[in-house]
């Protein structure tokens, strides 16, 4: 299994960022998909989930209007748009898949909102 993650940044407070994450190793049109991120100091946390074929999404509250989490079967990648950027999602993101009763991590993609 690899998970690798691209798209982070630095953005400004209101600002917006794509992340994706290419996926290999595993059949990936089968698989829930997961966003999670962790920020300096605090557990990590779930942001996002969706199915496998891309039609029920599940969001935190905390990110709930402002993300978008969008799958690419045919590509075998995931997505997570984020709009509206605030310095309290400053964070490492990671792609995550779940399967045979183990967590995959990506490496993470470093997202810092900043003015």
């Amino acid at each position: 299994v690899q998970l690798v993650e691209s798209g982070g940044g630095l953005v400004q407070p209101g600002g917006s960022l794509r992340l994706s994450c290419a996926a290999s190793g595993f059949s990936f049109s089968v698989y829930p998909m997961y966003w999670y991120r962790q920020a300096p100091g605090k557990e990590r946390e779930l942001v996002a989930t969706i199915n496998s074929v891309g039609n029920r999404r599940d969001y935190a509250d905390f990110v709930k209007t402002r993300f978008s989490i969008t799958r690419n079967n045919s590509k075998k990648e995931l997505y997570l748009q984020m709009n509206n950027l605030q310095p309290e999602d400053t964070a490492v993101y990671y792609c995550t898949l779940k399967w045979q009763s183990r967590t995959y991590w990506g490496q993470g993609t470093q997202v810092t909102v900043s003015s």
